[in-house]
This record gives C-alpha cells, sequence and structure tokens, in this order.
C-alpha cells in the first residue's frame, strides 16, 4: 500500500498508533462496548431459542433415551443460562482486555511439541473431538463469509494496538475467538454431547450468523475516527479450482500474455505470423529458401466456407463413433491421425466441389497443423489420465474449426474456446475411477465434448455457455468435496494430537517408574487406567494447566506407595498418604469413565495391598495373590507399553542422505503447496492422483485427498522423498494445459532436427 499524504486526521497502516495513548485507549473502549452490546443481544436471542428447539427436538425424539436427553438438556439451560452466559461474555472481555493490554493469546502448545512415544491407548477423547469438529466447522464457514468485513477489521485493529500483526485467529472478536469463548462457557453445562453440538449449531445460527453487524459498527466507528477511512474492504482472493501456476513463467506463456494489457489483434497476428515463420522452416517451403525439391501443389484453394462445410461433414462423423473408443497408443500413431485429418479434409472438399484437391493456403495448413500438434500433446500430456486425453481428443475438429474462424484462440488467453479447453483439463487432472464412483465428473465432460460435436457450428457462444455450465458444476463439485476434506483434516489432527499425548503420557509414566519393580496391580492402574486419564487431561487442559502437573504427582505418590515399609514412621507416611491417592484415584477413574462397582472392585483390591503392606493383613496365599492380581479394567481402557521413542524426521532426511539419497527429491517435497495434484504408483503398477489438502504442524505428514475430498495417503517428508525418487510419484504440473500445449509446440518447430 503506497504512503500517499494523507489529512493529519487519517491513520495509514504504515503508521502506528501508540497502543498507551489517550487516544487509542478511547478507540479501544468504543471496540469493547460495540462488542459487548451486540453480544449481549446475539447471546440472549440465542438462549430464547434454545428452549424451543430442545423441547420440538424431545416431542421427536426417535425413542425415551433420546427424548429424556433433550428435557434433561433444556433443565440444565434454564438452570445455569446466566452463568454460561456471563462466562462466554466475560471470556470475550477478558480477550479484549488483553488485546487493550497488548497480551497476545499463547500460540498453542501442542503445535510445536514432538510426539515422543508409540503407545496404545483407546480413544477416550470421541465427545472432545466431536465438539473440535463442529466448532472447526463453525469457525471456516464464518471466516470465508465475513471475509471482507473481517480483513478490515483486522487492519483497524492492527494500526489502533501498535502495528502487531492481527490475522482471523487472533482478533478478539473473530469468528475463532468468539467460538473458543463460548466452548470455555459451555463447560458449565453438564449435557450428553449430542445436546452439545445442538447448542453449538444454535450458537452459529444466531450469534455468529449476526456478527457481520458487529464488524460493520466497527469498521464504520474506526474509520469515522480516521482509522483508515479509505481501506477498501476488499482481499486477494483465489479459487481453489483455478490452476496455479508455479515457477517461472515459460518464454511462449509470456510471449502469450503481457503483464496487464489485453492481447491486441496486432499481436495475435504477429504471434501468428511467427508460427507461420516456424512452420515454413519446418516443411523447408521455398519461401524460406529451403526448398525441398517437391513438387508444389497447383490448382485453386478451397474457400473458408469450402472448409468449414467439409469439417462439419467430418465432425458429424465423428460425433456418431462412441466416446469409448481405443486410445491412441503411441506417437506414431497420433501422428497419422493428425495426418490422416488432412487427407480426409482434403478429400472431403474434393466432393464438395466435384474436382480433386491437394492443398490448401499456407495459413490454413499451419492451423490445420498447429491444432493437430495441440491435440497431439493432449494424448501425450502425463498430466491427464488416458481415459480423459481420449475424451478431449475427440473436440480436435471442433476446435479446428474455432481456429480457423478466429485464430486469435492461439494468442488469447481469454479466448472462450481456449477456457472451456483448459478448465475441461484442470478439471480432468484430478479425475480417477476410484475417485469418481458415480461418474459424475466423466458424465459432465463426456456430455460436453459430444454438445460440441453434434450443436457447435459457427457459434463461438456455446464456448462460454458450456464453460458457465462446467464451472457451476465444479463448484458444487467442490463444495462437497472441501466439507469431506475438512473432515479428514480435523479427524488426522484430532488422531495426531491424540497420539501426542498418548506418548507423552507414556513417557511420563515409564520415566517416572523409572527402576522401581512394581506390584502387577500398581502397574496395571498407572499404565491403563491413570494413562488414559493423562491423555483425557493433556486433551482437554493441555500440559501447562494444574490438572496435568498433579496427575504427574499421584504418579510419584502412587509409586511410593508401593514401596515395602519397614519400620513405624514409614509405616505412619504411608497411611497419611493413602487418603489422598483413594481421592485422586477415584476423581481419575470418574473422568474415564469408570463404572461405580469398577471403582469399588479395583479400591477394594488395593486396600487389601495396603494392609498387607502395612503388615495389618497377611498375603491370601503363600505366593501374594492379591499383590499379583489383576484390576478389572473394562476392555476398552488399554494398556500403555514400554515407549518406543518416534523417529525424528531430522534422523530420517539424513539416513537417507547417508544412502546417497539426492537431496533435490527432498528439496522438491518441501516445496509442495496445499492444493497440488501428484500422481501416485502403487506396487502392482495402478496409479490414483491426489491433491496435497493438509500438512500436520504436529508431525509434518502431508495429507492427500482425491476430489470428493476423501483420504487417499499420508507421508512424511522423507517418504514423500524417497517416494520422488524412486518414480513412485511425480507432481502434476499446474499450469494451464493450453499455455504448456504452445510451449512445447513452440520448442518443438525449433528444433532443426524435426521432420
Amino acid at each position: 500500500m503506497n504512503n500517499a499524504s494523507e489529512p493529519s486526521n487519517v491513520v495509514d497502516l504504515s503508521q502506528r498508533l501508540d497502543p498507551r495513548s489517550e487516544r487509542v485507549g478511547a478507540l479501544l473502549v468504543t471496540v469493547r462496548g460495540l462488542a459487548t452490546k451486540r453480544l449481549h443481544a446475539l447471546a440472549s436471542n440465542m438462549f430464547e431459542n434454545i428452549d424451543d428447539a430442545l423441547f420440538d427436538l424431545a416431542e421427536k425424539a426417535e425413542n425415551n433415551a433420546a427424548q429424556t436427553q433433550f428435557f434433561d438438556g433444556m433443565r440444565e439451560v434454564r438452570k445455569k443460562r446466566a452463568i454460561v452466559e456471563r462466562t462466554f461474555l466475560g471470556q470475550v472481555a477478558r480477550d479484549l482486555a488483553d488485546f487493550s493490554a497488548g497480551r497476545t493469546r499463547a500460540p498453542d502448545a501442542d503445535a510445536s511439541a514432538r510426539p515422543l512415544a508409540n503407545i496404545e491407548l483407546s480413544l477416550v477423547g470421541e465427545n472432545e473431538l466431536e465438539e473440535s469438529l463442529a466448532i472447526t466447522s463453525m469457525i471456516g464457514k464464518n471466516e470465508q463469509r465475513l471475509a471482507r468485513a473481517l480483513f478490515a477489521v483486522n487492519q483497524r485493529l492492527s494500526v489502533i494496538c501498535g502495528g502487531a500483526r492481527m490475522d482471523d485467529a487472533s482478533n478478539p472478536v473473530g469468528p475463532a475467538s468468539l467460538a473458543g469463548a463460548f466452548r470455555q462457557a459451555m463447560r458449565e453445562l453438564l449435557v450428553e454431547v449430542r445436546v452439545k453440538l445442538i447448542i453449538y449449531k444454535l450458537f452459529d445460527r444466531y450469534v455468529l450468523a449476526g456478527i457481520d453487524e458487529l464488524y460493520d459498527d466497527i469498521n464504520n466507528e474506526l474509520a469515522a475516527a480516521g482509522v483508515l477511512p479509505q481501506l477498501r474492504h476488499e482481499i486477494s482472493t483465489r479459487r481453489s479450482d483455478a490452476p496455479a501456476p508455479i515457477g517461472p513463467a515459460s518464454p511462449a506463456a509470456a510471449q502469450a500474455a503481457h503483464a496487464t494489457a489485453p492481447v491486441t489483434d496486432a499481436a495475435a497476428a504477429e504471434f501468428m505470423q511467427s508460427l507461420h515463420a516456424l512452420f515454413s522452416a519446418r516443411r523447408g517451403d521455398v519461401a524460406t529458401g529451403g526448398a525441398t525439391g517437391a513438387p508444389i501443389p497447383t490448382g485453386p484453394l478451397p474457400s473458408p466456407t469450402e472448409l468449414l462445410g467439409a469439417l462439419t461433414l467430418l465432425q458429424s462423423q465423428i460425433a456418431v463413433l462412441p466416446s469409448n473408443a481405443a486410445p491412441l497408443a503411441t506417437q506414431a500413431d497420433v501422428t497419422r491421425d493428425v495426418a490422416q485429418l488432412k487427407e480426409q479434409l482434403l478429400a472431403q472438399i474434393g466432393q464438395l466441389r466435384g474436382q480433386q484437391t491437394a492443398h490448401v493456403s499456407g495459413v490454413d495448413e499451419d492451423t490445420i497443423d498447429l491444432v493437430g500438434m495441440l491435440f497431439e500433446f493432449i494424448l501425450e500430456d502425463h498430466n491427464l489420465p488416458t481415459e480423459m486425453q481420449v475424451m478431449l481428443a475427440r473436440l480436435q475438429i471442433p476446435y479446428l474449426k474455432v481456429a480457423l474462424l478466429d485464430r486469435r484462440m492461439f494468442a488469447h488467453k481469454t479466448h472462450p474456446a481456449r477456457q472451456l479447453l483448459d478448465a475441461l483439463a484442470d478439471a480432468a487432472k484430478g479425475w480417477s475411477a476410484e475417485a469418481d464412483r458415480d461418474g459424475r465428473l466423466y458424465e459432465k465432460v463426456k456430455t460436453i465434448v459430444e454438445r460440441l460435436l453434434h450443436d457447435f457450428d459457427d457459434d463461438l457462444g456455446i464456448f462460454n455457455r458450456l464453460a458457465t455450465e462446467l464451472q457451476d458444476f465444479l463448484d458444487i463439485s467442490r463444495k462437497r468435496a472441501e466439507l469431506a476434506e475438512q473432515r479428514v483434516a480435523e479427524s488426522t489432527r484430532g488422531r495426531e494430537k491424540l497420539e501426542q499425548a498418548r506418548r507423552r503420557a507414556a513417557q511420563e509414566i515409564i520415566g517416572r517408574i523409572g527402576e522401581a519393580s512394581l506390584p502387577p496391580l500398581i502397574y496395571g492402574v498407572l499404565t491403563r487406567a491413570w494413562a488414559n486419564y493423562i491423555v483425557l487431561t493433556l486433551l482437554r487442559q493441555g500440559e501447562e494447566s494444574h490438572e496435568f502437573r498433579d496427575s504427574l504427582r499421584f504418579i510419584d505418590d502412587f509409586v511410593a506407595s508401593a514401596r515395602p515399609v519397614h519400620d513405624t514412621n514409614a509405616r505412619r507416611d504411608l497411611r497419611a498418604m493413602l487418603p489422598g491417592v483413594e481421592r485422586a484415584l477415584r476423581r481419575g477413574l470418574a473422568a474415564v469413565a469408570f463404572q461405580e462397582a469398577d471403582t469399588e472392585q479395583l479400591l477394594a483390591q488395593l486396600h487389601a495391598f495396603y494392609r498387607q503392606q502395612l503388615g495389618e493383613a497377611a498375603p491370601e496365599t503363600a505366593s501374594g495373590t492379591i499383590v499379583a492380581s489383576v484390576m478389572p479394567l473394562p476392555e476398552a481402557i488399554q494398556s500403555i507399553e514400554e515407549p518406543v521413542l518416534a523417529p525424528d524426521p531430522d534422523d530420517e532426511e539424513a539416513a537417507l542422505r547417508d544412502e546417497a539419497f539426492d537431496e533435490t527429491y527432498l528439496a522438491q517435497a518441501r516445496e509442495l503447496k496445499v492444493g497440488q495434484w501428484l500422481e501416485f504408483v502403487a506396487g502392482d503398477g495402478t496409479t490414483d492422483r491426489a491433491k496435497l489438502s493438509w500438512v500436520s504442524p504436529i508431525s509434518g505428514r502431508y495429507l492427500f485427498v482425491n476430489r470428493r475430498g476423501l483420504k487417499v495417503a499420508d507421508h512424511s517428508l522423507a517418504g514423500l522423498a524417497q517416494a520422488f525418487a524412486e518414480g513412485t510419484a511425480r507432481v502434476l504440473d499446474s499450469t494451464l494445459l493450453f499455455d504448456r500445449a504452445m510451449d512445447a509446440i513452440v520448442e518443438k518447430l525449433r528444433q532443426p532436427d524435426n521432420p
């Protein structure tokens, strides 16, 4: 943004206000006042509707148990509405106060932690995961919906807080912060997860759906106060389905599209003249001084009407052919068919005029050859699946007609026929039979091809109509895929956080046991029930919480309680320790859904063990069955094993380098961008296409999905580099098909040895 001079009451982004100044304080008070007033009204409206919604669901419940859940939820919300509302608004106020004071939210602790062990624990945080998925979904939806207004709020708040970077996640009144504050408040409600998810939906419907007015209020107030009053509420956006070229533009692509000026007809004519010179040199025409001794064709040249009429007849013959004709296997086959099309065209013209014709004008011949080479490129393009290559190759005659009608297609990027072919190729790039089981994309491409073959005469408007139809279809498909893709990413993120928590729990437990030889009963409690409690605590409260520190203290106390006692002082210390151990254990077992009967049975075994420790009861048998007993844990609560350190990604990379692994493959993997498509080759030779959807901030693994948004594979950095090295993975080119084809054609024509 340029720093043009502004009136004195205008603050540009290049300027920074002192957050301690009186003026900034007044602006922040204004923002807090607007947020509090608007959010209080929205939250009140939401709670007015929660009761009605739960009552309606209870009346329509499928069984008594579900009905009871909804009625219990109604009672709980009525009882605790005030405290939930107060907690929500209080958390928002604290976030705003922290922002005003320059305190930024601490980064997520587990985002940078490295997994340390490999252990097996049951998924005890299923409800947490469902909650997280619901919240993430509503945040993403509203951040996208409110992108323009939210961008303006971010910029203006950034100015008044001293220039600190402000984004959607750190904005104290952004959807992410508001949803986080409401989740915090929801912990006050003791309701089933099903009821919680319904309340989250209502929060989305009645609170987040209404915050656009809050953003308008904030933007208007700050703009009126002179904070970026001329800021246009626009952000740079890019359609997720639009191909994004990577790396420098090729010379031909640069020639076909100047920086911002449209390509003129003169530029198109110059481009075609350059191609004509290349074709002439390639054929060794007399005009270029490269005569080959071949006889010069004579006779009248076909008129444009004769050319188009002959092509229309050939087109009608192609239109009735089956679309699943066998693919052209080799380049020789392709070249022969291109040559045959020219011969067929000349023969058809001869039939129309009643006399044999052997040639067309030089410009027309160049156009025929150019279109032939374009479709030769399509049939050799590894970016396209074979089925799609064959399908698109049927369009050779319609595109030859377009080229004869309007040769600007080769120079104008915005030509409707060129844009349609690019869009078809881009959609086809991610196609596979597995990802398109219902055949929707294949049938859509087939329908467009057949409509061009049957309906296209000389009206170029059909390309715009079909492009719009294709885009509408892709938009619907993309929305479906994005939802599935988001679920896959959230599920993967949840599993990784769970696995990270499992490894941390294993590390803490095994590390604190050390070399101590524990009775099976004590070891079993720690490595099964208590391990699950630590995992749950890490997922819910985090490793900085008091609950987590208390859970680690319990390990130390529990291990100490299992040590043999030999004197009066040791027995006194053990007796003093046991009530606290029992309280903590009861609380932990309840948190991991231990049944009360199982808890009492386990505590009875522990009481017997401690009586034996204190010398108050003799072992039941000479072998001490109480000490050796195994607690009756539910099957869902699995035990942990001795932790095995997870491989360090850096160690993986070093190992690969030690094996003469080419560093360029690691660099290629690192440079991948979300949204890029790859082709993977399985052991049996079958291929699959997948898009890079997400890179885990926890494990660094790359998640790949198909065009339906379903998971295809996930790889580590080193594993992906290895696949590149072995040729079992390759990146598909993101450059538009027409640009790549023109680059290849120009390069081919420039080769002196090319026949």
